[in-house]
């Protein structure tokens, strides 16, 4: 099996174009092994759609599938732009959480950044929540996929280790949940980390920088309408929040190596 590894920000997967095989959970579980295995977050498979220019599935370390990735989609188009499997620069794909548009920012012939569409967020009311003899509170958001959204005063402080694998399966979030714990740094800036459902702690999640920008905006923190820098251990990413809800995320792609697995 051919694949490339590709990431956004540190946020890495091994991207096959084809269709995904019966035992993907087994496999992914494999080849994401970072001793044993190629190492990644998880694998994307990419295919022709019927309902758009190409349809990604993402599977989680675990073997978990996930709905969206937003580091991912930006992978997604610029494999298939780099590859020759289309010359178009606004593209869209098909996910589980609905149709995607992008935007692919080329130089020299490569895409080095994509701006994606990624659909309305729906930020609910902040829950409180029991954890062992902790009182939580955060914003549930939802990008498609679900966040939890934590607000503390120093990031360097926030329980993500403790915390993050808590909260993934609390049973307020029967399907488990993204947690991410988000510091203001002023009206344009936000530093955030993350515990990925499925993944544990991540380089960057596009989703749930959408997921914390929509929050911040929310709650008055940042403005709508305005681009908003959402630093996250793998670097930056430019996120816009509209007052309807809708978001645009901006961010690079990049290719590490391209690969065999015998499998």
């Amino acid at each position: 099996m051919h694949f490339t590894k590709m990431h956004g920000l540190g946020n890495d997967y091994l991207y096959v174009y084809g269709e995904v095989p019966e035992n993907i959970a087994e496999l992914s579980q494999k080849l994401s092994d970072r001793h044993f295995g190629a190492g990644s977050d998880g694998m994307i498979y990419i295919s022709p759609s019927s309902a758009a220019d190409f349809k990604m599935r993402i599977f989680n370390a675990d073997g978990s599938e996930a709905k969206m990735c937003g580091n991912g989609i930006r992978c997604v188009g610029k494999y298939v732009y780099d590859k020759g499997y289309t010359d178009k620069t606004r593209l869209t794909v098909e996910t589980l959480s609905g149709i995607k548009k992008l935007d692919l920012h080329t130089r020299c012939g490569k895409v080095k950044s994509v701006t994606v569409d990624m659909g309305k967020t729906q930020v609910s009311d902040d829950l409180n929540l029991t954890v062992g003899n902790e009182n939580v509170t955060g914003t549930p958001v939802s990008v498609g996929n679900p966040h939890f959204v934590i607000f503390v005063e120093d990031i360097e402080k926030a329980p993500l280790y403790t915390l993050g694998p808590v909260i993934e399966k609390h049973s307020a979030f029967p399907g488990g949940v993204n947690v991410e714990f988000v510091q203001v740094l002023g009206e344009d800036k936000l530093r955030m980390r993350v515990w990925e459902r499925g993944s544990a702690v991540t380089m960057a999640c596009g989703t749930g920088a959408c997921a914390s920008a929509a929050a911040a905006a929310a709650k008055g923190y940042c403005p709508y309408g305005t681009p908003v820098t959402v630093t996250l251990d793998g670097g930056d990413l430019e996120i816009n929040v509209q007052k309807d809800g809708t978001v645009y995320m901006t961010g690079p792609a990049e290719s590490i190596y391209e690969g065999e697995a015998n499998l």
